[in-house]
């Protein structure tokens, strides 16, 4: 009997957090909303870390996104745990559906990449996923499908972009793996194939930014459209990912956190690649009011929406990708 009444226990449990793991579809209304948080930067029960708290909750009253997405340094202090549940729950109990990806300061803070994702896990619509077999945890797709739930329109692709360089002689940071680019290769292809030979339009969302997003702010021809304060403190080994985005044809942007003093966003051999802006509070560096990006995808169109939301229902930066674009180098 004791068994027994477990087992219904636990598929109590599990059914109540499957049904919390909603698949994410368009609007009636043909929209899909995305705000991207990043580098929280939070430190349990410290007050210098009440501001991105109140950001956080300003920018979800105003948006009211379809998804969330945390790209990295969600804490800075332990104990990590409480500080992860604590900034998730702001989140969670409005009941958005949410997806993290680490960065390179969340496995510092006394909790291994691993056991933060088991965190994650447990708590009501979790999105976050990983991908067995592959370098880092947070490797992992989200599909948006039509509003009849029953075609893939858009596909999330995030991928963990680890930290640190071990390798000897490279200094900075570390770089995606060729093995978590061999996979969205060929999760890119199978896509397409499913989609009658059409690459399905497709965003990615990690921490560290690639070298090309300094090579793209260097460019005097590249349209580049908001705050770059620092140079982008990116690998210093380029493992060819922006190449194989290219030759696959989906990725229409990209967006990463990392660098407190940028939000921009800068098209770059037709590829936004985006900053998010800061989210965090006072813990570390930061020059920019903080704030978060809004990316909105409309059923149908292949491009997208994106803008900076701040304090006091300020916005900023507005792009229409790519109408916005093809305007400008038309001028």
């Amino acid at each position: 009997m004791r068994t027994f009444i477990f087992s219904l226990l636990f598929l109590s449990g599990w059914l109540t957090m499957h049904a919390q793991q909603p698949v994410l579809t368009f609007h009636a209304n043909g929209k899909f909303k995305i705000v991207q948080f990043t580098d929280i930067h939070y430190i349990h029960n410290n007050p210098k870390s009440d501001v991105s708290i109140e950001r956080i909750h300003d920018i979800l009253d105003a948006e009211k996104p379809d998804l969330a997405l945390l790209t990295g340094d969600i804490i800075y202090g332990e104990p990590a745990e409480e500080g992860l549940r604590f900034i998730l729950k702001q989140i969670s109990d409005r009941k958005i559906p949410f997806a993290c990806m680490f960065g390179n300061h969340d496995d510092e803070q006394g909790l291994t990449r691993a056991q933060l994702f088991d965190i994650i896990k447990t708590i009501p619509y979790n999105l976050t996923g990983t991908t067995e077999g592959l370098p880092g945890v947070t490797n992992f797709i989200l599909p948006v499908k039509n509003r009849q739930g029953n075609k893939d329109l858009a596909i999330l692709y995030c991928l963990d972009s680890h930290a640190y360089s071990s390798m000897k002689g490279v200094e900075g940071y570390d770089y995606i793996k060729f093995a978590q680019i061999q996979w969205y290769r060929e999760k890119s292809m199978a896509y397409t194939r499913e989609n009658g030979g059409k690459p399905i339009p497709s965003l990615a969302f990690f921490h560290i930014p690639l070298p090309e997003y300094n090579q793209a702010a260097a460019d005097e021809t590249a349209i580049l459209i908001g705050s770059r304060k620092e140079k982008a403190c990116a690998p210093q080994l380029n493992s060819g990912l922006f190449a194989s985005m290219k030759e696959m044809g989906d990725i229409r942007g990209m967006f990463v956190g990392h660098d407190h003093d940028c939000d921009y966003a800068v098209i770059w051999k037709d590829i936004m690649l985006a900053y998010g802006r800061y989210t965090g509070g006072d813990t570390v560096y930061n020059n920019l009011p903080n704030g978060a990006r809004i990316i909105e995808l409309t059923e149908g169109e292949e491009g997208f929406k994106t803008w900076i939301r701040l304090k006091n229902n300020e916005i900023i930066n507005r792009i229409d990708y790519p109408s916005d674009v093809i305007k400008k180098e038309d001028e």
